[in-house]
């Protein structure tokens, strides 16, 4: 009997107040986001602590931002962050601290009756708790004993597919790992990771299609492009130093088109917030009009974007049949395979479905297939709007026959460019951090280590989820990251959750899935990126890689808001010494010097050759691409044209299609605050937005309090308390923030080949 009664979900906002109507803006950064950026600054760390991290933040040899993985410049300025940079920044480095104080004076069930921005708001974790299955209350615990408790449960478990460990985007490439060879000489691959919740889909569909699942491109590409699709994307909020990138392929000539729902801010126009370094450009680019970024946008219906793709793709072969050298026949006829059969397929789709599935009208696709016409200098950028759908490894596939048929491909200024969202998601599966690990990387780890690895596939987070929720896993590991929030389904997700015997997170700050536990837990708080990492041979620096393939370091120097803190790297080797002290007997090695791992890592994995010396280079290094130097590295050595078909969806009478999406005051699972600047939203994080003539069809007014409903092969999901609001989205379709809107995803709808949750695509009913 699980003794402890806790919200799984965040409770209505604290401020309690609702939502104005939304006047979106039109213009993206300026003045606006320096006020913002100063007044986190001063609330959270102070002027000196926040200015000392601020001047480092995405400096060469300095602290690697923990929010996006946007790359940095090869030339850069005295700030290299932009405003949600900063803000985790001073989340990271606040003054204030959660002591076991302050859990004496909090049960698990108080805490789980504050919000989300509440928890995170109480400040830095000071040293490890420990939550006993009859308690109401965590009590602090040395970390020996910590690891005790680890080593009973998985000594316990039956088996090492009871036992599931996660991983966060923010561990380092050091500890990330380590900790995935820990796991598999404990005999599981059952390594659920942030991947699998966002570009899963793009690592998939590109790897069968190129023979790579990482984008194509470089930073530098971005000033020879001619032609940027952003789809599925919105820069502005989630990645707001790419708006600087965008603002110089502008200058440079380049033609930019937004291709999404919901029209952004930061697609419109754009201030720069580097204008107030110069005096004479700082009222145009901080209080002036902007940049005009974007040149045209197609607002496609909720998953409309494979038709869309698909669209385009015909216009190119119907035009180069009536003769127009639209197509790269030599490229096609050279480095490609299953053009034929793509050319069939797209014979045999109908305009008016194109249409229909995608919400654009022909006229329009055939203008923007006239610009793709007239170039190959084509850069498709997208995040979570494509691969968050149960078709995106398809949708994703279509995208890449585009640039195929143009040849926009291994050429300067052109390619593929999946944007993570998280800061070393991509470097962190790299090094090994795979559910499915291929057996070249098995092997090699089997010679470094001198232990078997497990071949068997283990659980990605939804199979983690359904698993415990069969109550068939003892122990969940999470090395950083909020897996309740995170994932979908949420109220199945802490069921799960809850039948486990141990849930441990290692963690910086407060969050639910700290109080929504298994039925013991320990809390073991790390260092922050931005902290000094003390270690016997001296100050250590990890490493990260950008999403543009690029591995660089990042180290920090700020005091640790307490002694009992250890480096991520430290709990691990830790953690290794009372699981499994027989094969782990030299890593002592590993956290007293890091280059010791970085040297294991050169000997595994195939790209990190001279590892110590290449980071240690200005700017760091890329590692090997082929698809970017025009060589496909699928098994035939060609790229291939990929056919998917094509369903024009409706929902049923009374009923909209939701798409999940982050706020301006939020990155990821954390929230910083209640409004939405961008889409004017004030006080608020339980929103709906919906087309005002859905509304009205729909007898709703703006303002309304609703509950909002999905239904799933019989089973509803509800979550009350929203507002609604008329919002320039298509008819059908609505929107509102995670986590909030999360328990409404269930965790069976997803793509069928990468697993990710279709947390874009669910259809609801407004009651």
């Amino acid at each position: 009997m699980y003794p402890r009664d806790v919200l799984y979900e965040s409770p209505k906002d604290e401020e309690g107040v609702p939502a104005s109507q939304p006047q979106p803006e039109k213009v993206a950064a300026g003045l606006p986001a320096v006020v913002s950026t100063a007044r986190y600054i001063v609330k959270e760390p102070g002027v000196v602590r926040g200015t000392q991290g601020l001047l480092r933040l995405n400096q060469d040899g300095g602290v690697d931002c923990p929010s996006c993985a946007w790359p940095d410049p090869e030339k850069r300025g005295l700030f290299e962050f932009c405003e949600n940079g900063a803000k985790a920044l001073a989340d990271e480095t606040t003054r204030k601290r959660v002591t076991p104080a302050f859990f004496e004076a909090h049960s698990v069930e108080q805490l789980s009756r504050r919000s989300d921005w509440w928890l995170n708001n109480q400040g830095r974790i000071t040293e490890p708790m420990y939550l006993a299955a009859d308690s109401l209350h965590y009590r602090p615990i040395s970390w020996e004993g910590a690891f005790s408790h680890v080593a009973r449960v998985v000594k316990e478990a039956a088996g090492p597919e009871r036992l599931a460990f996660y991983t966060s985007g923010r561990a380092s490439n050091e500890s990330a790992f380590l900790y995935g060879t820990l796991v598999r000489m404990l005999g599981t691959n059952n390594l659920p990771d942030c991947s699998n919740l966002c570009h899963e889909s793009s690592g998939s569909a590109l790897g069968k299609t190129i023979g790579i699942g990482k984008g194509t491109v470089t930073l530098e590409d971005f000033n020879h492009a001619e032609l940027i699709l952003v789809v599925g994307q919105n820069p502005g909020t989630n990645h707001p130093r790419m708006l600087t990138a965008l603002e110089q392929a502008k200058k440079s000539g380049a033609e930019i088109v937004s291709i999404n729902p919901l029209p952004e801010a930061g697609l419109s126009r754009f201030r720069n917030p580097q204008g107030f370094l110069n005096p004479l450009h700082a009222v145009g680019t901080l209080v002036g009009a902007g940049t005009l970024l974007g040149d045209l946008h197609l607002p496609v219906i909720i998953g409309g974007d494979l038709a869309l793709f698909k669209g385009l793709c015909k216009q190119l072969i119907e035009w180069h049949e009536e003769g127009r050298p639209t197509l790269d026949q030599a490229f096609i006829d050279s480095k490609t395979e299953g053009f034929e059969a793509l050319a069939q397929d797209l014979k045999g789709t109908p305009w008016e479905d194109i249409a229909a599935g995608s919400g654009i009208e022909p006229d329009q696709i055939r203008d923007l297939a006239a610009k793709l016409a007239g170039t190959e200098r084509i850069i498709i950028c997208w995040a979570m709007g494509l691969t968050q759908h149960t078709n995106s490894v398809e949708t994703i596939t279509q995208l890449v026959n585009l640039l195929l048929l143009r040849g926009a491909l291994g050429k300067p200024g052109a390619g593929a460019c999946p944007v993570r969202g998280h800061s070393n998601v991509q470097g962190d599966r790299t090094v090994g951090i795979f559910h499915k690990p291929p057996q070249p990387f098995l092997d090699a780890l089997e010679k470094e280590f001198g232990f078997k690895p497990p071949s068997e596939h283990g659980y990605d987070v939804a199979e983690t989820i359904e698993a415990m929720d069969r109550g068939e896993v003892d122990l969940l590991f999470s090395l950083g990251g909020n897996f309740l929030s995170a994932t979908p389904d949420t109220g199945r997700t802490a069921a799960g959750l809850q039948r486990c015997k141990l849930t441990v997170s290692v963690a910086t700050k407060l969050n639910r899935s700290h109080l929504v536990s298994g039925r013991e837990a320990l809390i073991l708080p790390c260092l922050g990126r931005t902290e000094t990492d003390q270690q016997d041979s001296g100050p250590q620096f990890v490493t990260v890689e950008n999403s543009m393939g690029k591995v660089h370091r990042s180290q920090g120097t700020l005091e640790p808001p307490s002694p009992q803190l250890r480096s991520e790297v430290s709990i691990v080797v830790g953690l290794a010494r009372v699981l499994e002290p027989d094969k782990t007997r030299d890593w002592e090695r590993f956290v007293n010097n890091y280059d010791s791992i970085r040297e294991a890592i050169e000997k595994v994995i195939p790209g990190f050759e001279d590892y110590n010396h290449r980071v240690r280079q200005s700017g760091g290094f890329y590692l090997p691409n082929g698809p970017r130097e025009g060589r496909f590295t699928t098994p035939s050595g060609k790229a291939h044209f990929t056919v998917a078909p094509l369903l024009v969806e409706r929902p049923q009478p009374g009923h909209l299609y939701l798409m999940t999406m982050r706020s301006h005051d939020q990155f990821n699972t954390v929230v910083y605050g209640y409004d939405d600047r961008y889409r004017g939203i004030k006080n608020s994080r339980r929103i709906v937005f919906a087309n005002a003539d859905d509304l009205r069809e729909l007898g709703l007014e703006a303002g309304r309090q609703v509950s909002v409903e999905s239904n799933y092969q019989g089973v509803a999901r509800r979550v009350d308390g929203f507002t609604v609001v008329a919002y320039p989205i298509p008819r059908g379709c609505c929107a509102a923030y995670f986590p909030e809107a999360n328990p409404l995803v269930p965790v069976e709808h997803r793509d069928p080949e990468s697993g990710c949750p279709a947390s874009k695509k669910i259809e609801v009913r407004l009651l």
